[in-house]
């Protein structure tokens, strides 16, 4: 797929990519297939780059002339993040090249006026809503676990006093539910601080 003949301006090339060996093309290939697209301008990768460096994206990056409309199943397609994706199509945009897709919310088409582009910044507004809303999540549920006593994230380091506390309370003959009691240390970090003699913990 993808040829390195440009017969001439104003066509349509497709682009298919997935993200890992174990996804199929067979859908996007399908799709782009479907709008008359033949093989032979339709360009592949089957693996996630590190960047946008990816074989097939540059081959058609080197084939796309001004006039041209580079065909998507969705604008994801495109890039890893939403940077990456917004900064290829306004690369395009300046070389004259234009960005379709068939399968997102609002289809996109950079080479139309208006309402184009709106549904294009509605897309990238959408995804930029997306993300922050994804950290507002993990925010609320962390503050969920905090309030019923459960820690989120790395373990808490207690004061070398506390630890000496337990230790004293241990050889007192305290269980050690009634040391994490009296200390709020929880009971599987007092096994470890209670079995070693040492304050580096």
């Amino acid at each position: 797929m993808g040829s390195d003949a440009h017969p001439n301006n104003g066509l349509e090339l497709g682009y298919a990519r997935v993200s890992t060996t174990k996804q199929s093309l067979e859908r996007q290939l399908d799709a782009l297939t479907a709008q008359g697209i033949p093989d032979e301008r339709i360009f592949v990768d089957k693996k996630t780059g590190a960047s946008v460096e990816r074989e097939g994206l540059q081959r058609l990056l080197a084939y796309a002339r001004s006039g041209d409309v580079i065909v998507l199943h969705t604008l994801d397609r495109l890039g890893r993040n939403l940077r990456e994706v917004l900064n290829l199509v306004h690369e395009l945009a300046e070389r004259g090249t234009g960005v379709r897709t068939l399968a997102d919310p609002l289809p996109i088409n950079t080479a139309d006026a208006g309402m184009a582009r709106v549904a294009f910044l509605l897309l990238a507004l959408f995804a930029e809503m997306e993300r922050i809303f994804t950290a507002e999540r993990a925010a609320h549920a962390r503050s969920v676990a905090e309030a019923k006593g459960k820690h989120v994230g790395r373990p808490i380091a207690h004061p070398a006093a506390k630890i000496d506390y337990a230790r004293l309370l241990k050889a007192e003959g305290d269980s050690l539910a009634q040391i994490a009691a009296k200390t709020g240390i929880p009971k599987t970090s007092l096994h470890r601080y209670l079995s070693s003699p040492s304050r580096d913990v």
